[in-house]
């Protein structure tokens, strides 16, 4: 049964969730029409870009991304405790890099100097535009409103160029989403759009490693070279740190990337069945079931539906939303058969 978006996003039970926005028909979003020719590949830089300025917006961080041919995957976590922190002018700022805002609250970004009635009003929009830029549902509406405008000027038509709003999956423990962001970074490869982790294009693998590797050569890079490049890529979250100390992701980036590349192996379609024979720590720490999490990394989004982790967290989160049963225990005993 198709549930409500008020029910599938609730920051209570999981601040991480899985969205995908895809095109409808025969829109693209990179790659080739056969059909008439065209090159659509620069719209993929028209995602991270869009994803670059929302994370700095918005109290809403990424963490991870992958722009495919007609649709697009994003990991992203509500910081729900960093919006209310923001004080009032940094609030509608924030809320004005993006949007007009209301006349009151533009005459009050200009002078300050206003009545009660008027502070009072000016209040009532900060508590407002605080709630949306913690708002997954406003976070994706801009990001793929701005891009629909984009391409159908460029393709000198109107009408819908996303198939629906977008599709959300709430991630609800450390091991869905480690398992869901190796997933999302491994769809270029899984596509055969590239036979690396390092060499797919537009993907938040990429740019990790990319910044692994300048931090390396940190001696030989300028600061004003590390800035240019923070403007136009996404802030992604740091890893280290658990779900529940705001610290960043639950391992280490050699952890994941390990992860990533004994994953990519294992799928990939020349080595098809061949598992290393070691394997990373994070799969012995979060208890993934190997081959388990290589037909979740193959067929993904038939496994799950609403929510992603562990049978007691799937059942935790049915309970929250007063409901008696979620679909996703059978595929969740497969992957994480000693998590209860």
């Amino acid at each position: 049964m198709t549930l409500p978006r008020s029910a599938l996003v609730s920051v209570q039970s999981t601040p991480y969730y899985h969205c995908i926005g895809r095109c409808v028909r025969r829109a693209f979003l990179c790659g080739e029409d056969a059909y008439t020719g065209r090159s659509f590949e620069h719209r993929r830089g028209w995602i991270v870009e869009r994803l670059a300025l929302l994370s700095s917006v918005f109290a809403i961080d990424v963490a991870a991304y992958a722009v495919m041919s007609n649709h697009y995957h994003v990991v992203l976590r509500i910081n729900a405790d960093l919006a209310a922190s923001w004080p009032v002018d940094e609030v509608l700022s924030r809320w004005c890099r993006l949007f007009a805002g209301n006349p009151i609250v533009q005459r009050y970004l200009a002078n300050p100097a206003m009545d009660s009635a008027e502070l009072a009003k000016v209040n009532e929009f900060v508590a407002l535009y605080r709630s949306r830029l913690a708002d997954l549902s406003w976070f994706m509406r801009y990001l793929n409103e701005s891009i629909a405008r984009m391409a159908n000027e460029e393709d000198n038509c109107t009408g819908r160029f996303w198939e629906g709003r977008f599709k959300s999956q709430a991630l609800l423990d450390e091991a869905a989403l480690i398992a869901c962001m190796a997933y999302v970074d491994l769809n270029p490869i899984r596509a055969g759009m590239a036979d690396t982790p390092e060499e797919s294009e537009y993907t938040s693998i990429q740019q990790r490693i990319a910044g692994a590797q300048r931090i390396d050569n940190a001696s030989t890079a300028t600061r004003d070279e590390t800035e240019d490049l923070s403007e136009v890529i996404p802030r992604l979250m740091g890893f280290s740190g658990r779900l529940d100390d705001d610290q960043g992701l639950p391992c280490d980036l050699k952890d994941y990337l390990e992860l990533v590349d004994w994953s990519g192996r294992a799928i990939h379609p020349d080595k098809r069945g061949k598992i290393a024979d070691h394997q990373p720590k994070i799969l012995q720490r979060l208890q993934i079931e190997p081959s388990a999490l290589l037909n979740y990394l193959s067929h993904k989004e038939d496994s799950f539906h609403h929510v992603i982790g562990s049978k007691s967290s799937i059942r935790e989160a049915a309970a929250k939303l007063g409901r008696t049963f979620l679909q996703g225990i059978a595929a969740a005993d497969r992957l994480f058969p000693q998590r209860i």
